[in-house]
């Protein structure tokens, strides 16, 4: 009997297996991969309620996203990666999704709704990781894409090596895989026996891109065999069409068809063979047939009977599994049938929806045109309207760039303003000298360079990270010169009186202590609490500087920087790398032109007022 491995994840291979052991399989269940629902922010589903296009993965998804029971626009456009995901989308949402002719991304990606999606809002719902080429598409597409991840597969806590061991121990011949993750979990950390194995057996896979997938794992093309989907029927249905080559149900049969004939065939010679050597051990005794000639004889009637009964409950069990074989067949022409009335009614659901989207756009169109009529018809009556200059519009215009000029202190607004009043009068003779003003004032704006305050105060901020790594200027005191001890004690006892005068001196030069540096001069030295309020200080002094750019006070800036620059060149040391580029950083800052509020007067306002009087 065929053995099959079902390998999706816990509560989704029941229903395969049921299937396939009515057809009379042997089906295991053996989830490789867990299903574990995720629980996103409020963030992450804010997009599901404005979103234009939601689209599902995988019936995970679905069933994940409506146990959080997030607020969702349903009035939206669902899409469904396969009819199963659909049908789960349509129980949980009550809402009808598209679903491709091809069971993939690359199938979404060919629906015509979904070719034109530049500006639309998109929720993609899936799983951790998984594959990117869906929502770079749709990115490329220009589509504003969010991912709502709602649950993640990871593979079983078993391990690896003991699945393969247990799946040739039962003699396992075919494995149903519904996803690259599953083909992760099943070939890692083999050893090259184990490996060996696998790549011989059947693999039953929903998709092409599972199987070159495998094909990746070393595993040959004819042991790959494509369903139509990852869907119960798609799988029995190609695990059932490859039955008859892979089946080898019959091979037992011929054999134990076989031994009882043979067995038949050796208890007939010896029921031959004994009448026979009892009729030649009668012919040369001339005796009667021993009683062990027929006790042999009774043995051997015996057996033949039993073996040909054998054969008779095989034979019979033979017409019942053809009998079997038949139903099965009706069924499967039944289920065949079946199959092909979904295919006609989805061929047909899907030609109505592609009718609606084309009737949708041909509305869309329609409307377009005719909003560009009328678009075309208001700039005409605009531009009738707008022969003749209103100077009170002039007069605003101007006053506006006025303001901010004035007020915001915006220079590159009002030159925006100036060039829009430029335009306006453009169109109409007499403003030549107005205009002239005009760009005058504009030149002007455009010529005024604004401080650059960010690359100033990072520069400030550098320097005041540098701060702590100055060198003082400190003196290290000379060696003390060798002293000569002049009282030094003899050991000889007659020098008995200089030694207690020695003894005395001593005594005496312990209370007062002179120790000489010749031709050195000692400068005061800093503490450490005095060093550390210098540092203080030209932080402080830095810093200051900083906020004075930031509140644009030019003369407080430069007074920070100038005492930051001398506390630095005073108590550090000249020569030290970082002192030289402290002193640099200062002395360049000290060149910044900071001129906050250049003086600029606009020379079109005496214009226009002329003009407009």
């Amino acid at each position: 009997m065929t053995h099959i491995l079902i390998t999706r994840p816990e509560g989704k291979g029941a229903a395969l297996a049921q299937q396939l052991e009515q057809a009379g399989y042997q089906a295991s269940l053996f989830p490789v991969l867990k299903i574990t629902h995720l629980t996103p922010s409020s963030t992450e589903l804010s997009p599901l309620l404005n979103a234009d296009k939601i689209i599902f993965i995988s019936q995970d998804a679905v069933s994940a996203l409506s146990q959080l029971k997030p607020d969702i626009n349903t009035k939206a456009q669902f899409y469904a990666v396969g009819q199963q995901t659909a049908d789960v989308i349509y129980e949980q949402f009550g809402v009808r999704a598209a679903v491709p002719k091809q069971y993939d991304s690359e199938g979404l990606l060919a629906l015509k709704s979904l070719a034109e999606v530049d500006g639309c809002n998109i929720v993609l719902v899936k799983g951790q990781g998984g594959r990117p080429e869906l929502a770079k598409t749709l990115k490329e597409r220009g589509a504003f894409l969010n991912n709502c991840v709602v649950y993640k597969r990871e593979p079983t806590e078993s391990i690896t090596s003991n699945w393969t061991d247990h799946w040739k121990s039962q003699n396992v011949h075919g494995i149903v895989i519904t996803s690259n993750a599953a083909v992760d979990a099943i070939f890692k950390s083999l050893t090259a026996h184990q490996l060996q194995w696998l790549q011989q057996c059947r693999f039953y896979v929903a998709s092409e891109r599972i199987a070159a997938y495998l094909k990746l794992q070393q595993v040959s093309s004819a042991n790959i065999h494509i369903a139509a989907g990852a869907s119960d029927n798609a799988m029995f249905t190609c695990i059932n069409q490859q039955g008859s080559n892979m089946s080898e149900q019959s091979k037992p049969v011929t054999a134990e068809k076989a031994t009882p004939t043979i067995a038949n065939t050796t208890s007939a010679k010896s029921t031959k063979q004994e009448p026979t050597a009892t009729k030649n051990t009668a012919d040369k005794s001339k005796q009667k047939i021993s009683k062990v000639a027929v006790l042999a004889l009774l043995i051997s009637l015996i057996v033949a009977s039993g073996v040909g009964y054998e054969f008779y409950q095989k034979l019979n069990a033979g017409k019942a599994q053809n009998l079997a074989v038949n139903e099965l067949s009706e069924q499967n022409k039944l289920l065949t049938q079946e199959l092909q009335a979904l295919k006609s009614a989805q061929s047909n659901l899907q030609q109505a929806l592609f009718n609606s989207e084309e009737k949708v756009a041909a509305a869309l169109n329609e409307s377009a045109v005719q909003n560009q009529q009328e678009l075309k018809a208001a700039l005409q009556k605009a531009q009738q309207q707008g022969s003749s200059l209103n100077p009170q519009e002039v007069t605003s215009l101007q006053r506006m760039a006025e303001f901010k000029l004035w007020a915001e202190k915006d220079y590159q607004g009002t030159s925006a303003v100036l060039k829009r009043l430029d335009g306006l009068l453009s169109e109409h003779p007499g403003t030549v000298e107005v205009r002239q003003a005009i760009m005058q004032d504009i030149q002007t704006l455009d010529s005024l360079k604004p401080v650059a305050t960010e690359a100033i105060y990072l520069q400030l901020n550098s320097v005041l990270s540098s701060i702590d790594d100055l060198v003082f200027n400190a003196v290290n005191l000379p060696e003390e010169a060798a002293a000569i001890d002049e009282n030094a004690l003899s050991g000889d006892v007659s020098d008995w009186q200089q030694n207690l005068s020695n003894s005395w001196n001593k005594i005496v030069d312990s209370f007062i202590t002179i120790r000489q540096h010749e031709g050195v001069s000692i400068e005061p030295l800093l503490t450490d609490q005095e060093r550390h309020l210098i540092n203080q200080r030209i932080k402080l002094n830095i810093t200051q500087a900083q906020d004075a750019l930031m509140s644009k006070q030019a003369s407080i800036f430069f007074s920070a920087l100038s005492e930051a620059k001398r506390l630095v060149g005073e108590y550090f040391k000249q020569d030290d790398d970082t002192t030289k580029t402290v002193l640099k950083a200062l002395s360049k800052l000290e060149k910044e032109q900071l001129n906050f509020n250049p003086k600029v007067t606009l020379n079109s306002t005496q214009k226009v007022k002329e003009w407009a009087q």
